[in-house]
């Protein structure tokens, strides 16, 4: 994804060898936090101290990945040199470890990206995670993806009922062109039905969150972010937000 962002600005470049180093500070943060809780588990009535050691650790393992990394090799190579006894995981708790090094390295090299990025940018940043993320793992559809990006508008949509001349009829297109995705295949057909709760839905101050007309009701925010995207693009920002923090984490868009 860092690879892509020059698309967004030429002025989006980063170093191989410090996002090696980001990398190596996410693992450094989750080590902290696995020797904290096996200090805790051994310790029995130091437990207490011990997790608060590893809190500790964990918040200045993460407070240096904010820093600007340095390509100095020596302090890279200065880092976690202590090794501890390795432990013998079992699947449950190795496919623990994993999920734990890919959350901290996502993050880590996220938060790493994102101050090097201009403000107005920086949602973009985090929706093309999040997007990237859920294709990657089956939860999104790369089309539908394809389509929020590129809004498809029909060239010849059909008459416009008076009954919902309340959407601009520069956004009639849109909403035909919603229709090319199954979830909105009968869209239209839709509205026609029932116009006055398109009508209330459309005119509500926060589309994003409040209820669907009954005939669309059940479908994900996702969809609703298409929807929007083609009759209220004014408040996709909002619901990108939101949909990023259900998704990944508030952290992810403070």
């Amino acid at each position: 994804m860092m690879n892509d962002l020059y698309k967004i600005h030429s002025f989006y470049k980063f170093s191989l060898d410090s996002f090696v180093i980001v990398v190596k500070r996410a693992i450094d943060i989750v080590a902290a936090a696995d020797r904290a809780k096996a200090k805790a588990a051994a310790g029995g009535g130091e437990g207490g101290e011990g997790a608060a050691e590893g809190e500790e650790a964990a918040a200045e393992g993460e407070e240096a990945a904010a820093e600007e990394p340095k390509a100095d090799d020596a302090a890279a190579e200065g880092e976690g040199e202590e090794i501890g006894e390795i432990v013998e995981m079992t699947p449950k708790t190795l496919a623990k470890r994993v999920d734990d090094l890919t959350e901290s390295i996502t993050y880590q090299a996220f938060n790493y990206t994102r101050r090097g990025t201009f403000e107005q940018h920086k949602l973009t940043l985090s929706t093309m995670l999040t997007f990237k993320i859920l294709a990657r793992n089956g939860r999104l559809n790369q089309a539908e993806i394809d389509h929020l990006v590129k809004k498809e508008i029909a060239l010849e949509p059909p008459h416009q009922q008076e009954s919902l001349k309340f959407i601009p009829e520069a956004f009639w297109g849109a909403v035909k062109g919603l229709e090319s995705i199954k979830v909105f295949e009968h869209l239209i057909n839709n509205m026609e039905s029932e116009p006055h709760l398109f009508k209330k839905w459309y005119g509500d101050e926060k589309p994003e969150m409040c209820d669907l007309p009954k005939t669309i009701k059940d479908i994900s925010l996702f969809h609703r972010i298409l929807l929007l995207r083609a009759v209220r693009p004014d408040r996709l920002s909002n619901a990108l937000t939101d949909y990023v923090a259900e998704e990944m984490g508030t952290k992810y868009v403070e």
